[in-house]
């Protein structure tokens, strides 16, 4: 089966958070709780600073670190490539949390899930995402590529990245086309051509867990200008990763394995 992935063309984003709000409604997500983010990050050329935005949400590894230290196969892979969390089967260890390099997991504890507005009565919008798309506390959460898009679209006939009711919320909802989502796997799709003709790249691609998420156009000047930014400027988030943190990540991948 395909592998989905999805390519961010940074010069395009214009971090209007359009992309947030969108998965915000498409997964009826509790208040304190956000998917995909946008990390604004000055860049100093030595003649005048840029900010750029760079929008990240669960790179889909395709050597997951959380699915390896997960005890209970809550966390895994799906045949396209989507790591996807059985809630079911979360008891909240949150070894997961402390596996993804990338901290784009997300424990839903009370204080992430109270009322939108306290003292009142629920929103229609949290009573239907109730029946709808329920979220349990003491339960890891992450992007998954709106997996039951997919899954929905398919059965249908669709293709994913193609057909708009296939295709992730936030690629659909973007109004500067930044995101575009399709098969890895297969040369010819858009993202493809994108990764090959515009020089992409991956966030820390040295932890090795190949994302599938890629990015492009760090700098306006084009293809020829692509480069990753070095590890210590991808934002404040990503500063905090260490070779103390990546020794850990390795022990505990190493110990789900046995």
């Amino acid at each position: 089966m395909a592998r989905m992935g999805m390519v961010i063309n940074l010069a395009k984003c214009t971090r209007c958070h359009a992309c947030v709000a969108a998965c915000r409604i498409e997964h009826f997500l509790p208040l304190r709780v956000t998917w995909p983010r946008l990390i604004a990050l000055e860049v100093d050329d030595g003649i005048r600073v840029d900010v750029s935005t760079y929008p990240v949400r669960c790179n889909q590894c395709k050597d997951a670190p959380c699915v390896n230290a997960c005890p209970t196969e809550a966390s895994h892979k799906r045949e396209d490539g989507i790591v996807a969390i059985d809630s079911d089967k979360c008891f909240g260890c949150r070894y997961c949390v402390i596996a993804c390099p990338y901290q784009n997991r997300t424990f839903v504890s009370k204080a992430k899930n109270p009322k939108y507005f306290p003292n009142h009565a629920e929103t229609g919008f949290e009573k239907k995402g109730k029946k709808l798309y329920p979220h349990q506390v003491g339960t890891t959460e992450k992007c998954n590529f709106c997996a039951e898009r997919i899954d929905a679209g398919r059965a249908k006939g669709l293709t994913p990245g193609v057909d708009r009711d296939c295709t992730p919320a936030c690629v659909n909802t973007c109004q500067a086309r930044a995101l575009t989502f399709g098969d890895l796997d297969d040369p010819n799709s858009e993202v493809s051509k994108l990764i090959r003709d515009r020089q992409g790249f991956q966030l820390h691609a040295e932890y090795g867990t190949d994302p599938s998420v890629y990015y492009i156009d760090y700098k306006l000047g084009g293809a020829l200008s692509n480069k990753a930014p070095e590890c210590d400027r991808t934002g404040s988030h990503m500063q905090e990763k260490s070779t103390v943190y990546a020794e850990v990540v390795e022990k505990l991948a190493k110990s789900s394995k046995k």
